[in-house]
């Protein structure tokens, strides 16, 4: 630093650096009248000012603020399930047909705010939350329902339950917005190699992104799956092939098979691409980019593997051959239509005669030869 800024020759060597802790050593010694307090403390905060440069710590590298954004992120999502349930079965006693035509709980809930009871189907226009399709189909069943009739306040109470749920819908998607900006600032190989949604998980999980870089990459395949890692152990079963890591898009895509296998490797990526994204100087994406990509190059050969075992010669993948037809053609033979002898069974008299006279020949020389 001072050869760089101030232009000054500096030496540096093992001697020095003996020197120099000779100096730290014995300092309250060569100054005077300098208390011990002051000096640890001035020791300490030489110390933090090092680490700081070092690690070159900045406020946009805060994981603090991941770790909240995605356990925020899960009670929304949690209470939100809870609401739009709520909000089916409270209308679905005026309205039960409602909710089997509109699937989409956003747009249920809209259509409910802005119609509000059911008679009012038929004169309201709902083609801005509605195709028009499904309008029709709705205008049709609200006039044969089924449903029990409701007071006004009650359309009111849900109404307003129905604001709720739009509310911290807008809300989620403002939050998932920022976490995903928030992932792609402090861990961006890690968010380009598991999502942003697994990977924030990850960093809650281990506490902070340090102390997830920290962890082998085994634990990082396990992390989010430690009951069951340790009940196997006790137990002498499997142990589990994977953790949080389960819900990132590559092992998702994988047959049942292989993904043990493409976990394993993931991990392994993954937990170079954390090291990377905690302790790098650079903040760029490309080592993520690089990963995933040999991820995805040994997911394809193992998915090739399984259609050659498939085909059955182990070396050349399954080829589909033009069909061609190499039956013979065969003449019908009309002989074998009657069942009935081709000869007469029936013998003649004179036949049946010629057969008595030989029988007896043969028996008046058999006599003679006996005598």
């Amino acid at each position: 630093i001072l050869q760089d800024k101030l232009n000054l020759s500096c030496i540096h060597s093992p001697m020095v650096t003996e020197l120099m802790r000779g100096i730290r050593s014995q300092i309250e010694g060569l100054i005077t009248g300098l208390p011990s307090r002051e000096m640890a403390a001035m020791c300490l905060g030489l110390a933090h000012s090092l680490s700081r440069y070092k690690l070159k710590f900045s406020p946009d590298k805060v994981d603090t603020m991941i770790i909240q954004a995605i356990s925020l992120l899960d009670d929304l999502d949690k209470e939100l399930n809870n609401y739009i349930m709520r909000c089916r079965e409270w209308y679905g006693w005026h309205f039960p047909e409602l909710g089997k035509i509109i699937t989409d709980n956003l747009t249920y809930c809209k259509c409910v705010r802005k119609v509000g009871d059911r008679s009012n189907f038929a004169s309201s226009d709902v083609s801005d939350i509605l195709p028009e399709e499904i309008e029709e189909d709705v205008k049709a069943a609200a006039e044969i329902s089924m449903g029990t009739e409701v007071s006004e306040e009650d359309i009111n109470n849900i109404i307003h339950l129905c604001d709720q749920v739009i509310e911290i819908s807008e809300y989620r998607t403002q939050l998932y917005d920022y976490l995903k900006n928030r992932m792609m600032a402090i861990a961006p190989n890690l968010t380009i190699m598991v999502g942003e949604l697994v990977g924030a998980r990850l960093i809650a999980h281990a506490g902070s992104l340090l102390n997830l870089a920290k962890h082998p990459a085994s634990t990082v395949q396990l992390l989010g799956a430690e009951k069951a890692l340790f009940r196997a152990l006790k137990t002498k079963r499997d142990t589990p092939k994977f953790g949080l890591i389960y819900h990132a898009s590559l092992v998702g895509q994988t047959n049942t098979k292989n993904k043990g296998k493409i976990s394993r490797m993931l991990a392994a990526k993954t937990a170079l691409t954390i090291r990377y994204d905690a302790l790098g100087e650079n903040t760029s994406a490309e080592m993520g980019v690089e990963n995933r990509l040999k991820v995805e190059t040994r997911l394809r050969l193992l998915e090739e593997r399984g259609i050659r075992r498939i085909s059955g010669t182990g070396k050349a993948l399954a080829r589909t051959d033009k069909y061609q037809n190499k039956s013979e053609v065969k003449i019908f033979d009309p002989s074998g239509d009657s069942t009935l002898p081709a000869v007469s069974k029936k013998r003649k008299i004179q036949e049946v005669e010629e057969q008595d006279t030989e029988v007896a020949v043969k028996a008046k020389k058999f006599k003679a030869e006996m005598k």
